[in-house]
């Protein structure tokens, strides 16, 4: 077993190099902290210079004692990742972000309520909307709606506030969110995804979806839920499948599995459907269980005369082919004379400014072209959510956990 060693920049002693930025930051005085962590993050991602930054290889043999061995490797490894954990809880920076006076959620529902009597509307509670930055601009979304989802479960879930991210009571950056991938990797979540990115996300600009999310919040204890919609002769066809590389079973989860059962199945004469009947019903069982997820944890009992209810639900994770976003509610408007229920999905795209989002909801002027989507706009064939049930999972569901599996709702 080999040990490395590093050259601190600051004194130019040599020390463990996993515990360079540790030994940085204690350089520095404790009301320079945010200073410090900056710099760490910095002496993190800096490639080693050749003139101050050496490397020592230290042999230390151990013998083997059997199952002993193993039980002191295992316990080893905890105390590595309980180490990774305390220390990134310490540098990660919070991510930055531009606060809407009251909530961007606030002022949706001012404006849903506007709309009249013939609307009824179901949202979920305080969600922070995360832009797309220069700095991740083609590649970030998936980030930006964890960050989204993030802000609602601190808000919103006592539970979500004791555990996510080290109990700091903040949404991280990009790079600390990517860091706490790779620990829910190494610690044995979503092995399959892992093996699809090597293990390393640190520092990339890769994209990522619904798996890596919910990896995410599984590794904190969060029962976190992924539901496929698929329209493609695979998907209708088979009882488990791939998706991404990753095996995905109908199994249903949570307490939603009613409204789940519905979408579940396929079509006898589905060979003879025609694209757009195949695109419409996939709108249709979309549309149809989102309405049923939200409605199905209104505060108290559901009522449709009301023009707007919040939900408990956290938002949804919506990711399709070449981009994600998040749906933080969704409406319908009554029919007239006989005419069916129209519904519209209200979603925060992380490709929008959150300036323009609160300027267009603060005039009531444009914010339905933003926010608003109608069954019409849905026209992938596959699409994929991630949502997060309430409570802590015990030590026995965490190991249940660390399989990413979903429920496969085909039409």
């Amino acid at each position: 077993m080999q040990k490395m060693f590093s050259c601190c920049p600051v004194c130019n002693n040599q020390v463990l190099s996993n515990e360079l930025e540790w030994h940085v930051n204690s350089h520095f005085e404790e009301d320079e902290l945010d200073r410090d962590r900056e710099l760490a993050q910095q002496v993190a991602m800096a490639p080693p210079s050749p003139n101050n930054n050496t490397t020592v290889e230290v042999d230390i043999c151990f013998e083997d004692h059997g199952e002993s061995s193993q039980a002191s490797s295992s316990s080893a490894s905890t105390k590595n990742h309980n180490e990774e954990i305390s220390h990134l809880t310490k540098i990660q920076l919070k991510s930055d972000i531009y606060r809407v006076e009251g909530g961007l959620i606030h002022l949706l529902r001012t404006c849903l309520y506007d709309e009249g009597e013939n609307f009824t509307s179901i949202v979920s509670g305080y969600v922070d909307h995360y832009q797309t930055l220069p700095t991740d601009r083609g590649w970030g979304c998936g980030w930006r709606n964890i960050q989204m989802l993030s802000s609602n479960l601190l808000r919103e879930r006592k539970e979500g506030k004791k555990v996510l991210f080290g109990g700091s009571q903040f949404v991280p950056d990009i790079p600390a969110l990517q860091r706490w991938l790779e620990i829910a990797w190494q610690r044995g979540f979503d092995e399959i995804g892992s093996s699809h990115y090597n293990s390393k996300i640190y520092g990339t600009k890769r994209w990522i979806g619904t798996t890596e999310c919910a990896a995410i919040f599984r590794s904190f204890g969060l029962k976190a839920r992924v539901v496929d919609f698929d329209s493609t002769e695979s998907g209708g066809s088979r009882k488990r499948g791939k998706k991404r590389g990753k095996d995905v079973e109908a199994n249903l989860f949570g307490p939603i599995d009613k409204f789940v059962v519905r979408g579940v199945g396929s079509d006898n004469h589905a060979n003879t459907r025609s694209s757009d009947v195949i695109e419409r019903r996939g709108r249709e069982v979309l549309i149809d269980w989102v309405w049923k997820y939200f409605t199905g944890s209104a505060s108290g009992s559901f009522d449709i005369s009301q023009h707007v209810t919040v939900s408990e639900k956290t938002p949804l994770y919506f990711q399709h082919d070449g981009h994600s976003r998040t749906i933080v509610g969704i409406q319908m408007q009554k029919g007239f004379h006989g005419s069916q229920d129209r519904f519209f999905l209200l979603i925060l795209d992380p490709a929008h400014k959150t300036t323009d989002l609160e300027n267009t909801l603060k005039q009531q002027k444009g914010w339905k072209g933003m926010i608003k989507r109608g069954p019409l706009t849905l026209k992938k064939p596959q699409y994929q959510l991630c949502y997060i049930d309430p409570g802590i999972a015990s030590s026995a569901e965490m190991e249940q956990l660390k399989t990413i599996d979903s429920t496969l709702i085909s039409f």
